[in-house]
Parts: C-alpha cells; structure tokens; sequence
C-alpha cells in the first residue's frame, strides 16, 4: 500500500468518525425504577430509596406507638417542610419532599397535610365558595382545616474527595421530625450513600 493510499484510508476513517461522533443522540426508552448512573451524582434513584428507607425508619420508632396510645389509635397529621440542599450539587429537593411525600402516605400510618403553597390554593378556593355561585350543601367550610401536629425538615450534604480523574463522594441526608406545639425533636434519622466515580480517559 502507497503512502498516498495509506492517507485516502486514514482520511476515509477520520471523516467516518467525526460523522459518528456529530451524529444524534440515541434515545432508548428504560423502566422508570431501573437504576442508571451515568454522571455519579444524585439522581431520581438516590431520591426515592433513600425517602422509602428513611419513612420507613421513622414509622417504626417510639414516637408513633405513644402518639397512638394517647390519641385513642388516631394517626398523627404530618407535614413536610423545608429539606436544605447544602451539598455542592444542584439537586431538586422538591422531587426528594414529593417521595418524602409520596412514602408517607402511602405507609397508611399518618394522616398528610398539605404544604404551605397548596393551602394557599385551596383556602382561595373556599373562599371562592363563598359569594353565593356554590349551593350551600356543597360548600366546604373555611374553618375546618386539620392542624400538622409533626413536621419533617431536613437537609442534604456531600463529601467529595477527588485525585486524577477519580473521586468518592458521599451523601449524608439527614431528618427531624419535630412536635410543632412544643417544639421537641421526636425522631432524628440519617442516612448515607457512598459512590466511587472513575471518569474516562476519552471525553467528547
């Protein structure tokens, strides 16, 4: 093979790869609960097993049982305040404060109540109610909203130690479920989550 014919080929295999490399994205379409890393950071995943194990954590400990016992078998009303993104991540908390959300209601353990903006919404919607346009059996009353007797804060942080294209990061989300009317901590739980990235040597 001539030098000349040698180049034609490599020319031919350089623009074959500059095609494939500037080519769409392939989009395959996965089961919603398969988990994916791709980037190493929080993903939907971290989110949802993390709100599962850690609800599941809190449903099971003292607090619930004396409430209960004091309260004739009434299930306490929960709400969920603010969860503090303090990692050095961009991460949505409010789809971590949904499956918060979501794993609390579903437990069948508590009663939820909803947030401070949705109450805004729906207290509008009662007053609405009231000029005279709903028939009065369907009116919803504007004083009969059920009182959080708990709220859930929390926080999520990291830990990143990084050295020539490799890092371990850590995840460390902690929760408090707090008495509103005194105040008290009933329930402090945390949980982790460690992840070793390697980053390719080939990056486009």
């Amino acid at each position: 093979m001539t030098d000349l014919q040698l180049h034609k080929k490599l020319a031919v295999l350089v623009f074959i790869f500059l095609v494939t490399a500037c080519a769409g994205p392939s989009v395959k379409r996965t089961e919603v609960d398969k988990t994916i890393d791709l980037s190493g950071q929080w993903n939907d995943t971290d989110s949802r097993l993390v709100a599962e194990e850690m609800i599941l954590d809190c449903l099971e400990r003292p607090w619930l049982q004396r409430y209960e016992a004091s309260h004739r078998g009434t299930p306490p009303a929960v709400i969920v305040g603010t969860v503090k993104n303090r990692s050095h991540e961009h991460i949505n908390t409010q789809v971590f404060i949904k499956d918060l959300e979501r794993a609390l209601i579903n437990s069948g353990r508590v009663a939820f109540v909803a947030s401070k903006d949705e109450r805004v919404e729906l207290r509008e919607e009662k007053a609405d109610q009231q000029y005279g346009f709903t028939s009065p059996e369907s009116q919803k009353s504007i004083s009969r909203e059920v009182g959080a007797d708990y709220m859930l804060q929390g926080s999520i942080n990291t830990i990143k130690d990084e050295i020539k294209g490799k890092y371990v990061i850590l995840y460390q989300v902690n929760l408090e479920l707090i008495e509103l009317e005194t105040h008290l901590k009933k329930w402090i739980g945390q949980k982790e989550i460690k992840k070793y990235v390697k980053r390719s040597r080939f990056t486009f």
